[in-house]
């Protein structure tokens, strides 16, 4: 057996091993999507509490589309924020409340529409009004 016949086997048998360990740390694959791109109604995974930051693709009307759909009305002042964030105010069981939809397609209203999830929101001092944005 000559050098080169010996160096291409040892390679190839380094080669091998190497290849059998990364593939023997392969975790099996999940039963179904675990983080949907665009959560629908009956998602399983939404965790989120608040909006969460990314870039959102939703123009105006599929964001006001999606909002109308989770039963709120006069959706309006929708503006997407420097977070992807749509936020604006609708009406629900007659109340004006505070709306936002986040990039997967999560709509939020009443308080959870205020903040972010996984991100602290800024205290504001007693008696202090935050500020609308314009609303």
């Amino acid at each position: 057996m000559g050098i080169m016949m010996r160096t291409t086997i040892a390679i190839a048998l380094v080669l091998g091993l190497a290849g059998g360990g990364a593939l023997a740390q392969t975790p099996p694959a999940a039963n179904g999507p675990q983080n949907s791109a665009v959560n629908t109604n009956d998602s399983s995974n939404r965790m989120a509490a608040g909006p969460v930051k990314g870039s959102n693709s939703f123009t105006e009307g599929e964001a006001r589309s999606r909002i109308e759909k989770k039963g709120l009305s006069n959706v309006g002042a929708l503006k997407k924020d420097d977070n992807g964030i749509w936020r604006g105010r609708a009406t629900m069981n007659g109340q004006q409340v505070d709306v936002a939809l986040d990039y997967q397609g999560n709509v939020f209203e009443g308080a959870a529409a205020g903040g972010m999830s996984g991100q602290t929101q800024p205290t504001q001092p007693r008696g202090a009004t935050p500020a609308t944005g314009g609303r």
